[in-house]
């Protein structure tokens, strides 16, 4: 499998360098000859992968006189690579440009029953030619990969930012209705309902900035909204204007798609199941005179070790993930007080979590906190209750 896929990944390369001269050589020859050839916007519809839940966006070069149909896709990267999970917690993530044929393009979205949907661009010959040559410097070695950002250089953004680099007026995007949603809001739209779990995930990572309102440029990082805006968008050149997008096409049509089953229980029913255990621990030590300082151990090597790795968070280079104040609760500071609580010496620990509390509570007027994170706020606050009324 892998030298098949090494023998199609240079069919395509050889195959693109080699395409007719008229043709890679539009712009400084014949220009006429981009007549046949038509250049698209390509949107796919999001599916059940994690990387795939917001959907997906490439470019499509035709030529109509050859038949020849390439995709070329921003989006790829290499899953086996070194380290990377960690680098994309980090937000150093290396994507590259790849090219592909559209059949086996669609035929994998297909298979998921993703709709495809192809918008062809209205596009004088210079233009295209521009376009084309724009990939295929972007596709030489050096050029190819690039640094990938969720919300400000993806997938998404790359096409576009080709787009308006080489067309010859400026695309004017028809305002969108009144409505001015955050990154955070965006994320949920597409993951809250079907994929509870990683709306969470998501919502424990991004910090503060990702409650900012979003421009409308800047929702165009989400494939769909790239697509709805190029519907509704013109091009302004020389004192007129002509559509953006010449027609659109359902390349392939959407099918079911099987939801797979995720965690049983929600997050916030998880969060509740927890309050409801550290309300008994209290209610127990109330009635017995003492506190049990194994349940507080357990609970902040928990928080602790979370705090961590949002602490690392602090240091990615993701834009929305350096200021976050649930580590007010996810605190790795939590680890340090540990050995002191268990052999009950006295210690800062309870007044530093009371004062995080309500740090965190002020918190919630800026930052939407992930699902359940108010009700592990009140396990560690009936902690802090349980030794106080002890202490006394």
């Amino acid at each position: 499998m892998k030298q098949l896929e090494i023998f199609f990944r240079t069919f395509w390369l050889v195959l693109f360098l080699l395409l007719p001269a008229g043709v890679l050589q539009a712009y400084s020859e014949t220009v006429n000859d981009m007549d046949s050839v038509e250049i698209s916007l390509v949107t796919c519809t999001p599916h059940e992968e994690i990387y795939s839940l917001y959907g997906h966006t490439a470019l499509l070069y035709r030529d109509l006189r050859t038949s020849e149909n390439i995709v070329f896709n921003y989006g790829v990267f290499n899953f086996q690579a070194p380290h990377f999970v960690a680098r994309f917690v980090l937000g150093k993530t290396d994507y590259e440009l790849g090219i592909a044929p559209l059949e086996p393009f669609c035929e994998y979205y297909r298979k998921w029953g993703c709709m495809v949907i192809e918008q062809v661009l209205n596009l004088t010959a210079e233009e295209k030619a521009r376009i084309l040559m724009a990939l295929k410097v972007n596709y030489l070695p050096q050029n190819r990969v690039y640094r990938y950002n969720f919300f400000y250089d993806n997938c998404s953004t790359r096409p576009r930012d080709i787009i308006e680099n080489n067309i010859s007026g400026r695309i004017i995007y028809e305002p969108r209705p009144n409505y001015a949603p955050t990154f955070r809001e965006m994320i949920h739209e597409l993951t809250y309902d079907h994929h509870r779990w990683a709306a969470v995930g998501n919502d424990l990572l991004l910090g503060l900035k990702a409650d900012f309102k979003a421009t409308q440029r800047e929702q165009e990082f989400l494939p769909l909204n790239l697509m709805y805006d190029f519907d509704h968008a013109q091009i302004y050149e020389n004192g007129q204007y002509r559509r953006l997008v010449r027609e659109s096409k359902t390349l392939v049509a959407s099918d079911v798609q099987v939801m797979e089953g995720g965690f049983p229980l929600s997050p916030t029913l998880c969060a509740v199941i927890l309050l409801s255990i550290s309300l008994a621990v209290f209610m127990v030590e109330r009635a017995k005179h003492r506190c049990y300082v194994w349940y507080d151990a357990f609970l902040m090597a928990t928080t602790g070790l979370a705090g961590c790795l949002l602490f690392i968070m602090f240091f990615s280079e993701h834009p929305t993930t350096s200021t976050n104040l649930q580590i007010l609760v996810f605190n790795p500071a939590w680890l340090f007080f540990i050995p002191a609580v268990i052999r009950r010496k006295p210690t800062r620990y309870w007044l530093v979590l009371l004062i995080c509390l309500c740090l965190f509570l002020i918190g919630a007027t800026l930052q939407d906190y992930a699902e359940g994170m108010e009700f592990l706020a009140l396990c560690l606050l009936t902690r802090y209750l349980s030794h106080y009324r002890n202490d006394k």
